[in-house]
């Protein structure tokens, strides 16, 4: 059932959290949520310099938020130390998240491949719905971000009935428009339109539907950007495992959106 009653939002106090703070703060004032913000303080390495660390620990959240924020909000600060990715998750489980929200830092062609910063190691071990940004050419405040334009990617594996359930759920929220989107080497009169009709019927979901053939990443995230998408929804798959819940494709396609993006 979808519901969104506490939201997990780690902060680093980074320019990217800050972008994704107005996110995290619309999205909790939205569904009156609890917003669940975490600290994790990680033991220095030869790249960060102790002054670092204790500056980053020390500044408060309410500084970061800016004054009078959060006091509208139903919120709980948590600072704890240890692996980032392993508190984030143990965080999300403890206090039920039903979405971490989490921007992800873009380092180059092989973080699309490989399972190797916080951001993409917490897709891949999350149970709950993943939140994730890369562009933040424009920051917005709260008041100026809207979700009138939905697109939902699915693969049509089984997968996908749970994908397109929370994208409808979502957009009816904001009564907002969804668009599915199937990208496979088939043409639109072929073997993919029954099952997208299937998957249709089986989520009660009228969304428009775009067939297209390329490369899945790309694809997506192109007709993302054209159909001018204030928010992208996928699938990262149901099983766990080195090659489960995040595969290549799912973080090539959250690298290249030109919106954020919620992988279920």
């Amino acid at each position: 059932m979808f519901q969104i009653q506490h939201i997990l939002f780690p902060v680093d106090f980074s320019d990217r959290s800050r972008a994704a703070a107005s996110y995290a703060e619309e999205f909790a004032a939205h569904y009156d949520a609890e917003l669940i913000l975490l600290h994790v303080v990680e033991p220095p390495d030869y790249n960060t310099a102790l002054t670092d660390s204790h500056r980053q620990h020390a500044e408060g959240f309410d500084k970061f938020f800016g004054h009078g924020v959060l006091q509208k909000l139903r919120v709980q600060r948590i600072i704890t130390h240890g692996d980032a990715t392993a508190k984030i998750i143990e965080a999300a489980g403890k206090h039920n998240a039903d979405l971490i929200m989490i921007p992800t830092q873009g380092m180059g062609v092989y973080r699309r491949l490989i399972i190797g910063s916080t951001s993409a190691k917490v897709l891949h071990d999350a149970d709950c719905p993943v939140w994730s940004g890369v562009h933040w050419e424009h920051v917005l405040t709260p008041e100026k971000i809207h979700y009138r334009r939905i697109c939902c990617a699915v693969d049509l594996k089984p997968h996908s009935a749970k994908v397109l359930d929370w994208a409808n759920e979502f957009a009816r929220s904001y009564d907002a428009q969804v668009t599915v989107i199937h990208v496979g080497n088939v043409e639109q009169t072929g073997d993919s339109l029954p099952p997208l009709v299937q998957l249709q019927q089986q989520t009660g979901s009228s969304a428009a539907v775009l067939v297209e053939q390329g490369e899945p990443a790309y694809t997506i995230a192109r007709l993302a950007g054209e159909l001018q998408a204030d928010l992208l929804v996928i699938g990262r798959g149901a099983e766990s495992g080195i090659m489960g819940r995040l595969v290549a494709t799912a973080y090539s396609i959250i690298r290249q959106s030109p919106c954020p993006v919620v992988s279920v």
